[in-house]
């Protein structure tokens, strides 16, 4: 096979003798390595690192080379309802939190003081035993409170602490009693909590240790710095220490507003050392608005209690009366929560900020969380949001709050912001809002924490990270957010999410779905190159989830990124054991699936390829830019597995079904046969490859043509293909390509002809078929704007004119004046390289002209000059 370098080299020594026909230009490992033609236009290019070469050089090696494939990210169905789980996800509707509930000002507590545990209590080792009738009153001594009848749905705090608690396990029909610790039912099976259990599980409530002064208000102790008290127990204003400040007993107005049971609740806020301008400032500013709360409340007028609510707010966050400052908080949460009873979103939006603003906690939190879940469901009041800087108390309460403690209520919070995600313009004010950066350190927390947390909480993270990561695929639609992904390591840490979560597919198709965005452009895709530790996931998911397809398609599209442009991670992909076997495993797996599923139905007509032709499209794109590193493309060329599976594709699929699964596949046997050693099973079955690329011919993909003849340019370099090239007319349709209006093609078909016309016997067929015509009209129409295919035409009538006596056996008169002045016009420098036009080409071109055309156009000039002694000598060299 002669080379360019080879020309060059007896062109430089000098030697008078001129070379003998050209073969189809060869392939070194290092022109393997670069880039494809059209590899510029791809969005994540990284030109490869150059070493003394012109962007001629560069260019010219890439189009003769290896090429990576791309294609499309797979698509991602929208759901029509918002659910906290889409209905592909892998969880069932008992293992996951509903995403319908109904609550009411019942669903809340009264008392938002304790402290919330995470984690599930034993019950007391005895029954307690409640007298049967109020005990006498003594000097000191209350009478033991009893709940109001009419208050179903109400709190019964001291009877909660003789049972078992567990925050975020609560009912969502909120009209069931809550278990008051009486039915002996509820111990059994129970084991009994030791002394140490008891004593922190009281000091957790907050009360006194010793149960026999449950009910002497003297002998409990007092604690400043609490928000509020267990509303039955009433606490002595005498014992304060209180001077010279108005009477801490609620008013008339106050007492309508709370009942009769709340007196004590009141009482025992006001023991926090209420301050005399805090107590004017509530009675002027804040009580008449509560009062107007409590009117318009039984008038039902919405608008009027939104801007109640509003004005609310404000005096109170000029009071400095927000988050748990306010001495009489439980008043103002308790008149809040009668206002969920309402119904309006509108409404409940702007009761949830002030609510979340007082920072409520524990089962309160949680149902906050859901109303701002269940008003977000309706993407009609995704307006609501954008008027209302919520969204802001909600980023709070992920920065704030503890995520172990209140894991459900992350997960509606997480819910909504997923639900909002999804409209364009609160997707941009969440980025704005530092989203990215918040999630990304949650997902970090989340992480961390999963080493030290049980098996319960573990499945309630899990719940969580799946609205985490949805919100987050949603991000990564916006370009400003792939630089806040990059610097907050975002992409090793959901690889890491990965590993700790392979068997959740929900968390992993989420995963997938960020990075398959993300890898499709050069930042994020070499950033997670970078990552060593992905490819052990990605081969453990796909092992983990292989009929997961949805899952699947994506992980082997990450994949492709990845080696498309990067050799380093070629290789480390490579390295991995059974890394290859997985790869052609899964396209024999689903090669076998899609042949069943074509003979169950014919495939409908649709613009996108079938869930299981895109994995198998996916699949062999990534075999393909593997192939593009020498050792890798060598043992896929000498895998009999591969081979046969790619050849079985091409023989079964039809290509105006599934077209670009066709050509991709054919591209990969292109970059495969260029490894042509002895133990490559692509030249062993040459000439079957080559008759099933025959009926690829004949479609009207001129995509998929161009690809067959870039597969014959090379396989042509074997005397048996060339042979079948003739037997079966093939040569007739690489001449009408050279004809066509697509450079590229009468570059690929000038490849074959070049080889073809390296047997004498041969070439003549050209002058029959009137190639000689069509190379000349070829090099007039491309010549000059394209030096490379230019160059191989002149290659093409080297051959042609080799050791002939009498040139117009292959050269009429006509032809050869008109080629003589074609290669003298064009190696005039000054003339055909005046690119002032586009000076950005110029540098370009002159490297071309310079290598691919000159030295071949000077050689055929002067041969066709000394065959000709009897024509005029026209100018150029000789």
């Amino acid at each position: 096979m002669q080379t360019r370098a080879a020309l060059h080299s007896r062109r430089s020594q000098g030697s008078a003798e001129s070379p003998g026909p050209l073969d189809l230009y060869s392939i070194d490992s290092e022109e393997m390595m670069q880039p494809s033609r059209d590899r510029d236009q791809d969005p994540f290019y990284k030109p490869p690192i150059s070493v003394q070469k012109t962007s001629a050089e560069i260019i010219n090696e890439a189009r003769r080379a290896l090429r990576t494939l791309r294609t499309q990210r797979p698509f991602t169905p929208r759901d029509n309802q918002r659910k906290l789980f889409g209905s592909t996800s892998s969880r069932t509707a008992d293992n996951r939190p509903p995403s319908a509930f109904s609550l009411h000002a019942s669903s809340f507590e009264t008392s938002d003081s304790r402290p919330v545990s995470g984690t599930r209590l034993s019950p007391l080792p005895h029954k307690p035993k409640l007298p049967e009738s109020p005990p006498v009153e003594d000097e000191g001594v209350i009478p033991f409170p009893q709940p109001p009848a009419q208050a179903k749905g109400a709190s019964l705090s001291r009877s909660r602490l003789f049972r078992a608690l567990s925050h975020g396990n609560i009912r969502d029909d909120s009209d069931i009693l809550p278990d008051d610790g009486r039915n002996p039912q509820c111990y059994e099976d129970m084991s009994p909590l030791s002394k140490a259990d008891l004593e922190e599980f009281d000091t957790s409530l907050g009360v006194n240790n010793n149960p026999l002064q449950i009910h002497n208000v003297k002998n409990i102790p007092h604690k400043q710095g609490e928000d509020s008290k267990d509303p039955y127990t009433p606490s002595n204003k005498n014992e304060c220490g209180i001077k010279n400040r108005p009477s801490p007993c609620p008013s008339y107005a106050e007492t309508a507003l709370l009942g009769s049971k709340t007196v004590s609740e009141s009482e025992s806020t006001l023991n926090e050392t209420e301050t005399e301008d805090e107590t004017i400032y509530w009675n002027e500013k804040v009580l008449p608005i509560l009062q107007d709360l409590q009117t318009a409340q039984q008038d039902r007028s919405v608008d009027d209690l939104c801007h109640i609510c509003t004005n609310l707010h404000k005096v109170l966050e000029n009071g400095n009366m927000l988050e748990k400052r306010c001495k009489r908080r439980a008043l103002i949460l308790k008149t809040l929560y009668k206002l969920v009873e309402i119904g309006s979103d509108k409404l409940g939006l702007i009761v949830a900020k002030l609510i979340l603003a007082l920072k409520v906690s524990g089962k309160n939190l949680l149902n906050i969380c859901k109303l701002i879940f269940k008003i977000s469901r309706t993407e009609n009041n995704d307006c609501l949001f954008q008027n209302n800087d919520i969204i802001d108390s909600l980023m709070e309460v992920l920065q704030s709050e503890d995520v172990q403690a209140n894991s459900e209520a992350f997960v509606y919070c997480l819910g909504t912001i997923k639900f909002l995600s999804g409209n364009s313009v609160i997707l941009n004010e969440l980025l704005q809002k530092q989203s990215v950066e918040i999630l990304v350190e949650l997902m970090k927390h989340v992480i961390q924490s999963n080493k030290i947390s049980d098996i319960g909480s573990s499945v309630d993270m899990g719940h969580l990270l799946v609205q985490l990561t949805a919100t987050l695929r949603n991000l990564a639609d916006l370009a400003p957010s792939r630089p806040k992904f990059i610097a907050n390591n975002a992409l090793a840490v959901l690889c890491l999410l990965l590993d700790i979560y392979i068997k959740d597919e929900d968390i992993c198709t989420n995963v997938s779905r960020i990075l398959s965005k993300l890898s499709s452009y050069n930042d994020c895709c070499l950033a997670l190159a970078e990552c060593i530790t992905c490819y052990s996931s990605f081969l453990s998911v796909l092992k983990s989830h292989l009929k997961k397809q949805d899952l699947v398609v994506r992980v082997v599209f990450i994949l492709g990124n990845l080696t498309a442009k990067n050799n380093k991670a070629r290789e480390e992909f490579y390295k991995h054991k059974r890394s290859i076997t997985t790869l052609l495993y899964l396209l024999h797996f689903y090669c076998e699936l899609d042949r069943k599923l074509q003979k169950i139905h014919k495939k409908e007509e649709s613009k996108r390829p079938s869930e299981v032709e895109d994995i198998l499209l996916k699949v062999i794109r990534l075999l393909a830019n593997l192939s593009v590193h020498p050792t890798i493309g060598t043992d896929l060329a000498a895998n009999e597995g591969c081979v046969s599976l790619l050849m079985q594709v091409l023989e079964y699929k039809p290509i105006d079904e599934c077209d670009e699964l066709v050509i991709n596949t054919v591209a990969t046997v292109n970059n495969l046969s260029y490894y042509q050693g002895d133990s490559s099973v692509i030249v062993v079955r040459r000439l079957d490859i080559s008759k099933l690329l025959l009926k690829l011919l004949l479609c009207n993909n001129m995509d998929g043509i161009l690809e067959v003849a870039r597969v014959f340019g090379n396989l042509s370099r074997y005397q048996d293909v060339r042979d079948f090239i003739v037997e079966q007319s093939v040569y007739k349709y690489m001449t009408t390509l050279v004809d066509a209006k697509h450079q590229d093609v009468c570059f690929s078909a000038c490849g074959v002809l070049i080889n073809l016309t390296a047997d004498r016997n041969k070439r003549a067929l050209l002058k029959d078929d009137g190639g000689i015509k069509k190379l000349l009209d070829c090099l007039r129409d491309f010549g000059r704007s394209d030096w490379q295919l230019a160059g191989l035409v002149c290659k093409v009538f080297w051959n042609l004119s080799e050791n002939i006596t009498n040139a117009e056996l292959c050269f009429g008169k006509e032809e050869t004046i008109t080629l003589l002045g074609l290669l003298s016009s064009f190696l005039d420098e000054q003339v055909v390289l005046d690119y002032r036009w586009n000076v950005d080409l110029m540098e370009y071109h002159k490297s071309c002209w310079k290598l691919e055309f000159k030295p071949v156009a000077i050689e055929l000039l002067n041969r066709i000059q000394s065959y000709h002694s009897y024509l005029e000598p026209l100018p150029g060299p000789v």
